[in-house]
């Protein structure tokens, strides 16, 4: 069960609203999220693009352009190495299309998520030798190829890495030793000596910042304002996606590439929106995270990224139709396939690992490329870092998801001699072991997991008690100038105690949705809550018995609730109304 915390920063919200000319609610709502100085205030509500920081910052940034500035000028041919997700994806296309704009001899490849793994690998090499490639060009990965780095370098072949994961590293008694491949030139601002200034970009954003910083730069013309605006918004499609926090130059970032997507989006993405039935609402970043990603990731779990990349990539409308269609058909294939993962997961840990801090769980059937899916189903539902693993043509596979109170790379680096391979961030990881090292993984990475019970679970963190009436489109309004939410800048919540629950109704296949009417200082209203019907049934019927469950479903009853809710405009069937939302309960 989510744990509530009530938010109580202190401040003359009064006296702030004042100087901002902002309400104190909103005043309140910003000071919960760590923004407290007029300045940053205004900054957070009215900046733009401006904001974006100097992509010369970027350690070999400077280098890794002039190495591709002459080998445009010499017709040198250029190979894109990226990664099977939405991120490698992004960062794929905007590399090829930078490029091919700089009139650069380019292709990409990405690997396949079976057959070859995560990132540049050997194979990959000898095809770039024997195709004469002369320079190799990765994204989104290659922080950890040292071997195929040296391999492509004893070749004769010009590697630049960009990226944006962890720089492997060992703790020694002389301090963290990092390991940073002896490319030509490394761009990735987790590097330790990198002056960057915010290390919590995504791989596709590293690849824009390095065509923008070749045009203007290194080549001295600028892209056009058209073709920035198309590269900008795959590198905040993919900021979305790989859940990188909503902070710092991420929110000017997305909150310009959601204007895009809503009013001029990429060829292929504005296929894949129709596809969808997408067409007449707003995207917002939930369609992007929840309904366009995962078709895009679907290419590279279930059949080849390759397809995604040229949906990107084509301005041909028949073709990225086609391709939309397809992928709108794999990821529900994935759906369903996750949803049967899952359940076996949850079944595992409940009957076998409940004492575990780390969950290590081994579903030998879990087609790999769901694997990250799954692992961050079981981190939501229990609150714990999960690990889930499965059979590979070559020993085991798997991807790791994790808390915020757990940093997954530097946990696995503490046991890095179990992998054959690993590498990721804080808060994800993919990796390989040997079969016979599972037992090991699972015993070791709980023996040097320090973390305690108050560490687990979901932590609902509410910014305001708020009697319902005031949930009103006066509110709603203030609430959208916090506008992109997601990870790192989360959607308000608030708290009510002292409800009565009068009447249950179950809607949707399966009961997927739940309306609760309830009663608040003698007022009706109306909540709704998605895909928890059977466990308040269950709640119900166990606190006050299956005749008053029934009454609530019938003629109506009175039981005292609390709930934690946000606020929505609700714009089903046409109509607009505010729609309250309820994110957790309680029954007294």
């Amino acid at each position: 069960m989510a744990k509530w915390v009530e938010v109580r920063k202190a401040g003359n919200f009064e006296e702030i609203g004042r100087r901002n000319h902002i309400s104190p609610v909103l005043a309140r709502l910003l000071r919960n999220r760590g923004i407290e100085e007029d300045a940053q205030i205004q900054a957070y509500l009215h900046g733009g693009l401006e904001q974006l920081h100097d992509p010369g910052l970027l350690k070999d940034m400077d280098l890794a352009c002039g190495i591709l500035a002459e080998a445009i000028e010499e017709g040198k041919k250029i190979r894109v190495i990226g990664d099977y997700d939405v991120d490698g994806v992004c960062a794929s296309a905007i590399l090829v299309r930078g490029l091919r704009n700089a009139g650069a001899d380019v292709d990409a490849v990405i690997p396949h998520r079976v057959r070859d793994g995560y990132g540049m690998n050997m194979d990959m090499i000898e095809n770039a030798y024997a195709d004469g490639v002369d320079v190799l060009l990765t994204c989104d990965n290659g922080i950890s190829a040292r071997e195929e780095v040296a391999q492509a370098v004893a070749y004769g072949i010009t590697v630049i890495i960009t990226d944006h994961h962890e720089v492997p590293f060992e703790d020694t008694p002389e301090g963290r030793r990092y390991f940073v491949p002896e490319a030509d030139a490394v761009v990735d601002p987790k590097q330790p000596d990198c002056p960057y200034p915010y290390k919590g970009i995504c791989g596709a954003y590293v690849a824009f910042q390095l065509i923008c910083f070749l045009h203007k730069e290194i080549l001295q013309r600028e892209l056009t304002p058209a073709f920035y605006d198309e590269l900008l918004q795959l590198a905040a499609f993919a900021t979305i996606e790989d859940i990188m926090d909503l902070l710092d130059e991420n929110r000017p970032l997305v909150k310009r590439g959601l204007e895009l997507l809503n009013t001029r989006p990429v060829r292929g993405i504005r296929e894949l929106i129709t596809v969808l039935g997408l067409g007449d609402k707003p995207i917002r970043a939930y369609q992007v995270g929840f309904m366009l990603g995962p078709c895009i990731n679907a290419s590279g779990r279930m059949d080849t990224a390759e397809k995604a990349l040229r949906l990107l990539l084509t301005e041909d409308a028949d073709e990225a139709m086609e391709i939309a269609g397809e992928l709108q058909v794999l990821n529900e294939e994935r759906k369903t396939m996750t949803e049967r993962a899952a359940e076996e997961a949850y079944a595992i840990i409940d009957r076998d690992y409940a004492q575990d801090k780390v969950y290590v769980v081994y579903l030998p059937d879990c087609h790999e490329s769901i694997a990250g899916i799954v692992a961050g189903r079981v981190k939501e539902k229990y609150g714990h870092p999960a690990l889930i693993v499965t059979d590979a043509e070559d020993g085991l596979k798997g991807s790791a998801r994790s808390i915020t109170a757990y940093h997954m790379y530097e946990g696995m680096t503490e046991v890095a001699d179990v992998f054959t391979r690993f590498g990721g961030h804080a808060q994800a990881a993919g990796f390989s072991l040997p079969a016979e090292k599972l037992d090991e993984l699972r015993r070791r990475l709980n023996e040097n997991c320090k973390l305690e019970e108050k560490d687990f679970g979901e932590v609902l963190r509410i910014d305001l008690l708020l009697p319902l009436q005031y949930a009103n489109y006066a509110l709603l309004r203030e609430i959208s100038l916090l506008e992109p939410t997601g990870q790192g800048n989360r959607r308000p919540l608030f708290g009510r105690a002292g409800l009565t629950l009068t009447r249950l109704d179950f809607y949707g296949a399966d009961d997927i949705v739940c309306k609760l009417s309830v009663r608040d200082q003698g007022h009706g209203f109306e909540m709704t809550m998605f895909r928890r019907s059977e466990e308040i049934r269950t709640a119900i019927a166990d606190k006050y018995g299956d005749q008053t469950l029934a009454d609530l479903r019938g003629r109506g009853a009175e039981i005292p609730l609390l709930v934690v809710f946000t606020i929505k405009e609700d714009t089903y069937r046409g109509g607009n109304a505010i729609q309250l939302l309820v994110e957790d309960y309680k029954i007294q």
